[in-house]
């Protein structure tokens, strides 16, 4: 087999590793002629990445689909894709960012303990299955039942603690100081962030160097997805690509907090999105929000919209997800996008849309005839 270098029509630079992984595979100039030039470039990139991220711990989290939306893009008048983080074993994004907490934590914990509205709960309790480490979730009395069973069934010890995820969160530290667990916060940490940064890695390797987003369309509860975001955004170069943030009404403590200009506590949750029910979102997503760093435009929509939005998804995408990702879904289903075009916060001319699917956990079908009836009689 001859020198790769010395065959016509083939080039590899060689990669600057302080790049990082998805950099690498943007930037490596590669052209291929025959197979076993695929097979040796194939392996020298995987090495090159290897080399770049250093020691990879096993990861729990699989790469999901990006699927292109017909439906979706036709809406808005540009190509739509579809990040679906609802695929994940445990049902969502979540299981990126606790994934990784987990494992670097495991080697001085007897146990972990973590406050959830029930998909932190799930990431948390497969990732401590699967490296054989006992988990108690707290959750609120608003979590559907089906979630307190997936929960046991994947062998957590399960707490129904106070009526929101703040009353949960009290209580899970409180077993943090007296039993000393391993606290596992459902979206405040650097190592969460850092895990959910690996999406936005993936979409750019799936994209491809040529398409950069015109917007990430996410949901924002306490602001771990947030933050997720810009760092995979930092990593692949595109920290000029806005962030549309969406919340749904009695569940919007960003919102709140952009516009008062400082942390806002709201008083109660009163939206059915209950896993965007953190009262207050972490500092490091508010100083994000504050910061021009990065655009982040901060959207609201109501528990109805949200429904319509999971309800049109279904139909069209034949996917079901949870409310707290129909908040998302909304800013293309309720107008939102076209009017953040209308008021000059996003170009007319608008690059493809990258929607994060966080997941879908905490619906079944049940749930959501429960959820048009509540709806229906507001």
């Amino acid at each position: 087999m001859s020198s790769l270098s010395s065959r016509p029509g083939f080039s590899l630079d060689t990669p600057n590793l302080d790049q990082t992984p998805v950099q690498l595979i943007v930037n490596l100039n590669v052209s291929l002629i025959d197979w076993d030039s695929i097979v040796l470039t194939t392996w020298s990139l995987f090495s090159s990445v290897q080399a770049a991220c250093g020691n990879m711990a096993e990861h729990f989290h699989i790469n999901t689909p990006l699927l292109e939306s017909a439906a979706m893009s036709k809406r808005v008048g540009t190509t739509v894709y579809l990040k679906m983080e609802n695929s994940q074993p445990s049902g969502s994004f979540k299981i990126r960012g606790i994934g990784y907490l987990c494992q670097q934590l495991k080697s001085r914990s007897k146990g972990f303990v973590c406050s959830s509205g029930g998909n932190a709960g799930m990431a948390a309790a497969y990732v401590t299955r699967k490296m054989g480490v006992p988990a108690t979730i707290i959750i609120p009395s608003s979590t559907p039942h089906s979630v307190v069973q997936r929960l046991k069934d994947q062998g957590a010890h399960v707490k129904i603690v106070g009526k929101v995820w703040d009353d949960a969160n009290a209580e899970a530290l409180r077993l943090v100081k007296t039993e000393g667990l391993s606290y596992v916060s459902p979206f405040d940490h650097p190592l969460i962030w850092k895990g959910h940064s690996s999406l936005i890695a993936e979409a750019a390797a799936s994209l491809g160097p040529n398409v950069k987003p015109g917007a990430v369309l996410i949901s924002v509860g306490g602001g771990g997805l947030l933050c997720g975001v810009v760092q995979g955004l930092k990593d692949v170069g595109w920290m000029d690509v806005p962030i549309v943030a969406m919340e749904t009404v009695g569940a919007d403590c960003l919102n709140a907090s952009v516009k008062t200009g400082r942390i806002v506590t709201l008083d109660d949750i009163t939206s059915e999105a209950k896993c965007l029910g953190a009262k207050t979102v972490c500092t490091k997503a508010f100083e994000y929000s504050q910061s021009n760093e990065i655009t982040i435009i901060s959207e609201v929509v109501t528990d109805k919209q949200a429904l319509h939005a999971v309800e049109t998804f279904l139909d069209e995408e034949r996917v079901l997800v949870e409310m707290a990702c129909g908040a998302t879904l909304a800013a293309v289903y309720s107008g939102v996008v076209h009017r953040l075009q209308a008021e000059g916060r996003l170009p007319a001319l608008l690059d493809p849309l990258l929607v994060i699917v966080c997941g879908g956990s905490n619906i079944d079908t049940e749930q959501l005839s429960i959820l048009k009836h509540k709806l229906q009689t507001k």
